[in-house]
């Protein structure tokens, strides 16, 4: 992933990190340690870490299933229907960034029926910057933030633009951030990660992904650096029982096509999985596509279409965060 400013010397480096909250209003955040997968569930309040019908921008690429599940309390109303979100996540640094904890973030605030994923830019790694320090602290704000908001009436964009205003780490990343509202779901996403809604094993929404070019994600940056909050898109998505949302990062999207995606989610509802599981099989799934070396992918048909001579996966981090709509007197 391209910098925003490639002569700038202003870097980040981006975790694989996951914030948990035990008490109401308290997030502790820590790095994740050893090396491999990591798992979140969200039974208390809130974790971070490292819509329109019908519309797809996925254009190689049939839509299919997708599913999620875990934790979240708050109940929320649409058509007068009370509704929740059962969330669970998985995140897979990149092999070679194990150490470090890769350079994804995300979050989960339960109770506030909030989820985040950020995706610190690999590219301040050339300029001694560890990204995921950037997009970690940005997820952090952005638990603070989402906790400061109206009871049920979470606003993503103002959330983005009070975390980033107040992320000071050096680095950039990009940004998605969801909440659920009597309206639906309401999010912004910057950059090349996004979410996609599940309904009856087809993909209904999918987030646009913005780049200024191939591989050149928008990005959000300290200071007056990169791309501002207010370039997100901002989205409302009318949800019911049985949805499933699932957001992650491009190591989730370049490796994947929507119809991969829905595949996994439908098996695992069938199974009767829970959200976590669920976030874990599409993580393993991405990370064998993009080891692989002889099938077309979301990237390679990107880089084609940008004139690049290119097949197989794209190895990177792969954060994915998984949410079911429920009603709330389900189980």
């Amino acid at each position: 992933m391209s910098l925003k400013k490639s002569g700038q010397s202003n870097t980040n480096a981006i975790y694989g990190y996951f914030i948990y909250e035990v008490g109401k209003r308290l997030c502790n955040s820590s790095p994740s340690k050893g090396s491999g997968s990591r798992e979140f569930h969200t039974s208390s309040t809130c974790l971070s870490a490292g819509t329109a019908h019908d519309v797809s921008f996925d254009s190689s690429a049939p839509e299919d299933q997708v599913s999620s599940s875990a934790d979240s309390s708050n109940e929320k109303v649409t058509d007068g229907k009370p509704l929740k979100l059962n969330s669970g996540s998985y995140y897979l640094p990149h092999p070679d960034k194990e150490e470090t904890g890769g350079e994804d973030a995300h979050f989960i605030c339960a109770n506030e029926q909030a989820i985040g994923v950020a995706d610190g830019v690999g590219g301040w790694a050339d300029l001694g910057v560890n990204s995921g320090l950037y997009s970690r602290e940005l997820m952090s704000n952005s638990v603070a933030a989402v906790q400061e908001e109206p009871k049920g009436s979470v606003d993503p964009a103002r959330v983005l633009e009070k975390a980033h205003s107040s992320t000071k780490a050096r680095g950039s990343s990009t940004a998605c951030i969801i909440a659920l509202t009597e309206q639906g779901i309401h999010a912004v996403n910057l950059g090349d990660s996004g979410f996609i809604v599940v309904r009856d094993g087809c993909t209904v929404f999918r987030s646009p992904v913005q780049q200024h070019d191939f591989n050149f994600t928008y990005q959000l940056e300290s200071g007056n650096n990169g791309d501002l909050p207010s370039s997100g898109q901002v989205f409302t998505v009318p949800v019911a029982p049985g949805d499933v949302i699932i957001a992650g990062t491009d190591g989730l999207f370049d490796n994947l096509y929507n119809n991969e995606i829905t595949a996994v989610v439908v098996h695992a509802i069938r199974a009767g999985l829970g959200p976590q599981v669920t976030a874990q099989k599409i993580a393993a799934l991405a990370r064998q596509r993009a080891q692989d070396r002889d099938r077309q992918t979301p990237f390679s048909t990107a880089a084609q279409d940008a004139g690049f001579r290119y097949y197989g996966g794209k190895l990177d981090d792969i954060t994915v965060v998984v949410s079911y709509v429920t009603g709330s007197n389900d189980a």
